[in-house]
């Protein structure tokens, strides 16, 4: 027994037959397990960025040196110089935030009020257009990019009996192939990237909202708009938030759309772009200054191209500390139940 009275630990394990004693083992047991299991998650996902990190601010002398693994033996800001030389400096930052800003707005107005369409209307063939949007889930964005190419190459309005009203009046449709509003035009159809994930999301949200609000909306004299706009938007604002850090991300890494929605060429357009022509652009530049066949090393290429991808990484992981907040509210109020 304790000084204050209590009995002791070891004197409630006797009476219980040792059976808190392999309580407590069994949970610092699962303690460890559950530490060591979460310590290498978050290995498995921090360690290529710690890699690049590392080998980005390693001098190209360390690069060939075998004992040089992870800790650089000379420190060198070099290699972000060069990297951002060839990303073509700040434009294609500006680019990529205002395209990626833009279409994150388009994408969630869009997507919400399809996604209000299917959880609280009813309409003719509902359940095959939104067997529709899951295709679009579902379905490689690859394989869109053909029939895409070939609608935006000559894009026009619904028109009469199949002809667009641009080919009953001019006689032939807009070219949006290499200009920037084609991002915009797709993207406020709901056919942008991941635009069906975010159909699903606001449709699975909506489901969730008590019928009862809007009731009770009605009964006070609010009509449709009205109880949309003031009663069931504010609460959808986390979820809403959400979709637009999903469809900036992915707006700015794409690489798929971009090469559709630009000219042939123009690498440092957006910034995933610039990445993907950084190392063929360092390549002609360094054939330029030694010589006809000089080919970059492998490791001097791999260098600035994990550089690059860091420096693209930097306004991503701004955001999600600025949007931290909202993004983990709709994530653990609405859960996407069904």
């Amino acid at each position: 027994m304790t000084k204050d009275g209590r009995i002791s630990f070891w004197e409630r394990n006797r009476k219980s037959g040792g059976y808190l004693l392999r309580k407590r083992i069994g949970e610092y047991i699962f303690r460890f397990c559950r530490a060591v299991l979460l310590f290498g998650l978050c290995f498995l996902i921090l360690q290529p960025l710690l890699h690049k990190f590392s080998i980005s601010m390693m001098t190209e002398k360390d690069l060939y040196d075998k004992t040089v693994i992870n800790i650089p033996r000379h420190f060198s800001t070099e290699p972000i110089k060069t990297a951002w030389h060839y990303l073509h400096g700040i434009t294609p930052f500006f680019t990529s935030l205002r395209i990626g800003i833009v279409v994150g707005i388009l994408q969630v107005l869009s997507c919400t009020l399809v996604g209000y369409g299917f959880a609280r209307y009813k309409f003719p063939l509902k359940n095959f257009w939104f067997g529709c949007v899951i295709l679009l889930i579902v379905v490689p964005a690859q394989t869109l990019i053909t029939p895409l190419q070939l609608l935006l190459a000559d894009w026009d309005f619904p028109g009469i009996r199949g002809v667009g009203i641009l080919h009953l009046i001019t006689g032939h449709g807009l070219k949006l192939t290499g200009k920037e509003f084609a991002y915009y035009v797709v993207c406020a159809g709901c056919a942008g990237y991941k635009s069906g994930l975010y159909i699903y999301m606001m449709r699975q949200h909506f489901r969730n909202e008590p019928k009862e609000l809007e009731e009770a909306a009605y009964v006070d004299g609010c009509n449709r708009w009205t109880t949309f706009w003031k009663i069931l938007l504010p609460g959808a604002r986390p979820m809403m938030a959400s979709c637009f850090l999903f469809s900036f991300v992915w707006w700015w890494t794409d690489g798929v759309y971009s090469r559709v929605f630009f000219a042939k060429g123009n690498n440092w357009v957006t910034i995933a772009n610039a990445l993907n022509g950084l190392v063929e652009n360092m390549g002609h530049d360094m054939e330029r200054i030694m010589g006809r066949g000089y080919i970059v090393p492998a490791a001097r290429s791999n260098q600035i191209l994990s550089t690059g991808t860091l420096l693209t990484l930097i306004p991503l992981i701004v955001i999600y500390v600025l949007a931290q907040k909202s993004f983990v509210e709709s994530i653990s109020q609405s859960g996407i139940k069904g």
